[in-house]
Formats: structure tokens, sequence, C-alpha cells
């Protein structure tokens, strides 16, 4: 499968296109002379310049507040979906640990089988990081708990109330999974953002040097305010990437260790 390009990578594109946008502005008579740099920066040139009217600067106010006011809770509510996922899984592991202790003194071919079936479930939550994934592999534990009859009832018994327990953090689990960024959330976002982008990019601040880098940077802050967003409601941001650690060191210590 190939690899795909983290958004970091599309991040620093744009870093450069709006560093372009800024060092193609310096040159103010005519594009067409700078040869070497108008090919870098090509598109800037279909971008007009205009001094806008104090109307005009009021809209772009108006918008820039909204964009803000509509992003910053959002953008407060991804985070605090990761941090609480980060807790969920927490609780769930230190459950699970729990409950392969509890199973320490069955005969070994026994415990080897439930051990097996909690390392399935496990690398199927991992692997399918949604609401639900790993769902029929709990659900499998279950069914072998209450359709076990032999000698250790006892002990199979409380490794079923465990399991039943631990539900209030599957459900949990899988309500975070679901809390994303809701598509109408982000045509609002899109379209204020555009609006934004545009304001800046027309803006004709004269010839100023530090006023064209400025722009260029406002962009580029602009597009990074999306990208982690988007990596924060896709769970590939690098604070969401460490939710299931915890998941992976029951794996790779067969239970001996918890993170």
């Amino acid at each position: 499968m190939p690899r795909a390009f983290p958004l970091a990578y599309y991040s620093g594109v744009l870093k450069i296109i709006y560093l372009y946008f800024s060092i193609a502005l310096f040159y103010t008579d005519d594009y067409k002379k700078k040869d070497t740099m108008q090919q870098l920066a090509v598109l800037v040139i279909f971008v007009p310049h205009i001094k806008f009217s104090s109307g005009a600067l009021t809209l772009f106010s108006v918008n820039s507040f909204l964009y803000g006011f509509y992003i910053s809770p959002i953008l407060g509510a991804q985070k605090t979906r990761i941090e609480e996922l980060h807790k969920i899984v927490r609780s769930e592991s230190n459950a699970i640990f729990a409950m392969v202790i509890g199973i320490a003194k069955l005969p070994l071919k026994l415990r080897k089988s439930i051990q097996d079936m909690f390392l399935d479930y496990l690398d199927h939550a991992i692997r399918h990081r949604r609401p639900g994934g790993g769902e029929e592999k709990y659900e499998a534990m279950i069914a072998f708990c209450l359709e076990y009859k032999g000698e250790h009832q006892d002990e199979i018994d409380k490794l079923l109330a465990g399991l039943v327990a631990n539900q209030q953090n599957r459900t949990n689990y899988s309500m975070q999974l679901s809390n994303r960024v809701y598509s109408n959330e982000w045509i609002i976002m899109i379209i204020l953002f555009i609006v934004t982008l545009s304001f800046v990019l027309m803006l004709d601040a004269g010839d100023g040097y530090l006023y064209k880098t400025l722009a260029a940077l406002l962009c580029t802050g602009l597009s990074m305010l999306l990208i982690i967003l988007a990596k924060m409601s896709t769970l590939t941001h690098k604070k969401a990437k460490q939710i299931w650690n915890p998941f992976n060191k029951l794996i790779n210590s067969r239970f001996y260790r918890i993170d």
C-alpha cells in the first residue's frame, strides 16, 4: 500500500506558496520582466490588488471576527475530545489488565485462550479506529463467558462481570470517536476561510516589504488553523497518535506491563 503524504507536508507546501506570493509582490512594476521569480510565483499575476474602501474593510473585520469566533470553540472541542479519548483508553486498559490478572490461576490452556481473545480485541480496536471497532471481538468474549460450563465457573463469572462493567468505557469510547467536525461546520469554516484569505491576498498594503511578509505569514497561519483542525478531527494529530499507547503496551508485553 503506497504511503500517503502527511498533512504536515501540505502545510509546508502552503507556506512556500504564500512566501512565493510575498516575494513576488516585492516586484510591483512589470512581472513579465522578472523571468525567474515570475516562474516561481506565476499565480500572483492573477490576484488583483485592491485598495479597499471603509465599507470593504468593515466587511473584512466582521468576517475575520466570525472566522475566529466560529473556529475557536471547535478547535477547543476537538482538543478536549482527544484528552477524553486518552482517559477512556487508559481506563479500559486498566480494566483489561485487572481482568487478565483475575484469570492468572486458571489452567494454562484456558488462560491462554482468554488472553488470545483479549489480544484479538485490542488489535482490532487499534486497527479499526471507528465507533464499534472491536465490537465483534468483545461480544465473542462475552459469549464465551456465558456459554462456559466447567470447574472454573467462579473465575469466568468474575471475568464476565468485568466485561459488562467495562462496557461503560466502550460506550464513551464510541461516542468520542463519533464526535468529529460535522460537514456543515466544515462548509461554514471553509467559506469564512476563503473570504478571509481572499481579502488578505487582494489587499494592497503598499510597497513596504514588511507588510507583504506579514500578509504571507497571515495566510499561512489561517491555513494552518484548518490543517490542525483537520488533523484533530481525523485523529492524525501527533497528540492523538498517543491515544492507543496503553493498548499497544498490553499487546507487546502480553499483559505483563501497562503503560
